[in-house]
């Protein structure tokens, strides 16, 4: 039996090194990772969609994104015949945005956010902000890598602007009770994973290694 070709697609600016401690068994899966690129002016998320689902070579493939990436991914399978669709600290559909995201998107204060201070993470680092957030700091340091404002505009927007409302019910949502970023009360229907933050990806590895395989085969998994 041929393997099960699975893609993987990371947050905002993210690299795929964000999947480095990520191992699926050999035996099922081959997977591929894909990268951001730079958005062309004015590009839509459906026509920058359409560009990356170009990358996809492989039949039936399972997309997995994380965070924005986990929105792109449900676009995208507007345009290919996926074989499943799994997000992780993600969101499938705008309600599932917190409030600030909803408020940002009334009064578009998104536009105000100073990309360059996301540019110059290592400016921060010389500010003692506690041992949390200089460690998130310092992975952000090393798994950002689309360090471009236009990129960064482009896909800030994006994700406040998403307009979809209606959820995907073939879509398989992984999250964790302590996201940040999106919080664990606005999500419906997920496989919970306890502990996990918005970078669980990152420091939860151990559980995705665990579970993921079963995941994509729909077999039972254990939550722990």
């Amino acid at each position: 039996m041929s393997k099960i070709p699975v893609y993987f697609m990371p947050g905002l600016a993210a690299s795929a090194a964000i999947f480095e401690r990520i191992q699926l068994p050999e035996a099922d899966f081959e997977t591929h990772l894909l990268e951001w690129e730079i958005p062309l002016v004015k590009e839509s998320l459906d026509d920058y969609a359409k560009r990356i689902a170009l990358k996809i070579k492989k039949e039936s493939p399972v997309l997995i994104g994380v965070s924005f990436g986990g929105i792109l991914v449900q676009e995208m399978a507007k345009h290919i015949d996926a074989r499943k669709v799994i997000i992780i600290s993600s969101v499938k559909s705008n309600l599932e945005f917190p409030r600030r995201m909803k408020i940002a998107k009334t009064t578009k204060a998104y536009k105000l956010i100073p990309m360059s201070l996301i540019l110059n993470l290592e400016n921060l680092a010389k500010f003692s902000f506690g041992s949390k957030i200089n460690h998130r700091l310092k992975l952000y340091e090393k798994f950002l890598s689309v360090r471009d404002i236009g990129y960064l505009e482009w896909a800030v927007e994006k994700v406040i602007l998403w307009d979809r409302t209606v959820v995907d019910e073939s879509v398989i949502h992984i999250h964790g009770d302590m996201d940040d970023v999106f919080p664990i009360k606005y999500i419906k229907e997920c496989t919970v994973v306890e502990g996990g933050t918005h970078i669980m990806i990152l420091n939860k590895y151990r559980w995705f290694n665990a579970n993921l395989g079963a995941i994509i085969l729909g077999a039972n998994t254990t939550v722990d």
